[in-house]
């Protein structure tokens, strides 16, 4: 009998053929959801458990963790990217670089994400960046409804980037712009990129997949059989996810997490796994 599952996944190149029906199963099969962009999804994941089946921004799901939520983290990723290219400033107020930032107005969706939480690990860890100098200015409260959002939010109506052009903020993290007026904060990014990954051997991770905790424990069959078919659509996508990068991954963002205050401590790897999925990621092959 195929188990139907309540699902959130975006259209990335890892999940597609599982979207299009290329990959299909006799085990289970997928009832999603769309929902655009998809991170408008994770609120209803976190906070009603409104799928069994879910993409996750890695730091929502770690927030998600400490205050007990019931999900349960797959070793699959689909979202993973180096974060240096989403940081920019506006050029017609003068240049500024990572670490110009103290005491500035910097804009971010919300302080909870994933790209804005690697974005200031990066900035305070390599550019001694004093992050609680900043005065965030933020547009969307957090997924998890627990969490104490103590950042200045944006007025009613007001557009992260157009604020940028007019002035009313210095920085932003997590957008991207063609306008001619904004730059990148590191204008070099590829250059800063390299300079990562071979300090570090770490591709950011973005967003990972959670199964609910009931269907963990009532159907475990169902949730190896959701691993192997990520995995299987991710298997001739470009590009690949290296596998053996992402324990590295996960150990820096919950770093950074612990230092940002976003949780209350630091989680080994093999505590956001349970039983079922913890041998998953063992058996996930290196490259």
């Amino acid at each position: 009998m195929t188990t139907r599952l309540r699902t959130l996944l975006g259209t990335h190149p890892n999940t597609a053929a599982l979207k299009d029906g290329s990959i299909t199963s006799d085990l289970v099969s997928f009832d999603f959801a769309e929902y655009s962009p998809t991170n408008k999804g994770f609120k209803p994941m976190v906070r009603d458990g409104a799928f069994d089946v879910s993409e996750m921004a890695i730091v929502t799901y770690l927030m998600a963790k400490s205050v007990g939520k019931p999900m349960v983290l797959l070793p699959n990723v689909v979202v993973a990217r180096f974060q240096h290219g989403h940081a920019l400033y506006n050029a017609k107020h003068g240049t500024l670089k990572p670490g110009d930032l103290n005491g500035k107005r910097v804009g971010i969706r919300s302080f909870t994400t994933a790209t804005g939480a690697w974005l200031r690990g990066i900035l305070a860890n390599e550019h001694g960046v004093d992050l609680d100098s900043i005065d965030w200015v933020t547009f969307e409260d957090a997924h998890v409804a627990e969490y104490r959002d103590t950042t200045k939010r944006a007025p009613a109506g007001k557009e992260i980037l157009q604020m940028l052009v007019d002035g009313e903020l210095d920085a932003v993290l997590g957008e991207k712009s063609e306008h001619p007026d904004l730059k990148l904060l590191f204008p070099d990014r590829s250059k800063e990129e390299l300079s990562w990954f071979a300090r570090y051997a770490v591709l950011p991770i973005n967003h990972m997949v959670v199964v609910s905790q009931e269907l963990s424990e009532r159907n475990p069959g169902a949730v190896r059989e959701v691993h192997r078919l990520l995995q299987e659509a991710a298997k001739d996508a470009t590009p690949r996810y290296p596998n053996d990068n992402t324990r590295r991954s996960l150990r820096m963002i919950i770093d950074y997490c612990v230092q940002q205050r976003l949780i209350p401590r630091a989680f080994t790897v093999d505590e956001l796994f349970d039983d079922v999925t913890r041998p998953l990621l063992e058996r996930m092959p290196q490259r």
